[in-house]
């Protein structure tokens, strides 16, 4: 709690009320986001599961790795990620497994789907984290119970990251670009004069979708 105080952060939100869960958080830009991502999983007192490169286990920091929640996972492995993560839910009474769905913090052209299978092989529901620097805040705004229907699950969790100021807005990823521009439509309407006694004859509708001429 401590840190962040210091850090001008607070918690806000509510955690389900389940033993083992998805958890996305987004939008991620910064490694910012991982200090304070990590700084409220300690105030809290949370352990979060982590999937991390089995690699970085073998050496003298595994223990530490295990400690803090890191699951190593095989990505060379024929079983997958998915089948890997879901393994690690059956295995254990509780988990709540983190997961960035964007997969990087330079503006990824889509949100990456593993977390949305893993939660629907596992039967486990998607806990939505939303970094908010204006607000500085970490927002739990809502716990999605997945249906199977991908696309209106998608378009529901984006939903809740509408207006959120990221830390480096130009690192955006794609689909949240894209709902940050929804936001910004505005009517611009420019009225060109005619000869005909000033009456305009050409109306311009100016909107990131959208650009319409209309007589």
């Amino acid at each position: 709690e401590l840190v962040l105080w210091l850090l001008g952060w607070r918690i806000t939100g509510t955690f389900p009320n389940e033993e083992k869960v998805v958890v996305i958080g987004a939008p991620h830009t910064s490694n910012w986001d991982g200090i304070v991502g990590v700084s409220c999983v300690l105030a809290l007192g949370l352990k979060i599961g982590l999937m991390g490169k089995n690699s970085i286990f073998r050496g003298p920091f595994a223990p530490m790795l295990r400690w803090l929640g890191f699951i190593p996972i095989a990505r060379d492995s024929a079983a997958g990620i998915v089948a890997q993560s879901v393994a690690k839910f059956k295995e254990r009474d509780a988990l709540f497994l983190g997961i960035a769905p964007e997969g990087t913090r330079h503006g990824a052209e889509e949100w990456k789907s593993g977390f949305y299978r893993i939660a629907m092989e596992a039967g486990v529901p998607i806990m939505i984290v939303v970094f908010d620097y204006a607000q500085r805040e970490l927002r739990i705004p809502f716990t999605l119970y997945p249906g199977g229907d991908i696309e209106a699950d998608m378009e529901t969790i984006l939903t809740h990251y509408r207006g959120v100021i990221t830390k480096h807005p130009d690192s955006l990823s794609r689909p949240l670009h894209l709902r940050r521009l929804e936001d910004f439509v505005f009517p611009a309407f420019r009225l060109l004069p005619s000869a005909r006694g000033g009456k305009p004859v050409c109306c311009v509708s100016i909107s990131p979708r959208l650009v319409r001429l209309a007589w």
